[in-house]
């Protein structure tokens, strides 16, 4: 009996954290148990990194569980609390592109967690991408990739998130 509970209750955390990702969502998240001033929150966006500190710092900076904002289905933290009220004065300026799903990845039909280190600013708008090759691989060509991306993304907009086998 015991070995059926453990399974059990493994099968229901792995169904828990897979969720998230067959879901579909618009807005990139961190699956788990996110709290915003005590109580449950959607997950973290952008891994919980601050979206404008790409901005004003120029690198990414991790964000702080007391500077958080819930945007569009997604928790946001912050650094600072003048970055938290930079975010809420203009959402739009600071939210990566695709839901900060990977930039190159949205370009070629599929939807890939878009990780905070491999980041670039084009034209005032933030894109995040998977790792550094495909990073390397967006910086080839990142006018052509925005055009692909920009035309696919509203077919993929609410599709479940790619898998890499």
């Amino acid at each position: 009996m015991k070995a059926i509970t453990s399974i059990s209750i493994a099968a229901a955390v792995l169904m828990a954290v897979s969720a998230p990702a067959l879901a579909g969502p618009e807005v990139n998240t961190a699956p788990g148990l996110v709290l915003v001033a005590g109580k449950p929150a959607p997950g973290l966006a952008v891994h919980g990194y601050d979206v404008v500190a790409y901005f004003t710092q120029g690198k990414p900076v991790a964000g702080d569980a007391s500077h958080s904002v819930i945007h569009k289905e997604a928790t946001y933290r912050f650094s600072s609390k003048a970055n938290m009220q930079a975010f809420k004065s203009n959402p739009a300026k600071y939210v990566p592109a695709y839901g900060g799903y990977c930039a190159y990845g949205v370009s070629v039909g599929a939807k890939f967690d878009g990780d905070p280190r491999y980041w670039k600013i084009v034209d005032g708008k933030l894109y995040l991408n998977l790792d550094k090759s495909i990073s390397e691989a967006f910086a080839k060509d990142i006018p052509g990739s925005i055009r692909k991306a920009d035309a696919k993304w509203p077919g993929l907009r609410d599709q479940g998130a790619s898998r890499i086998n």
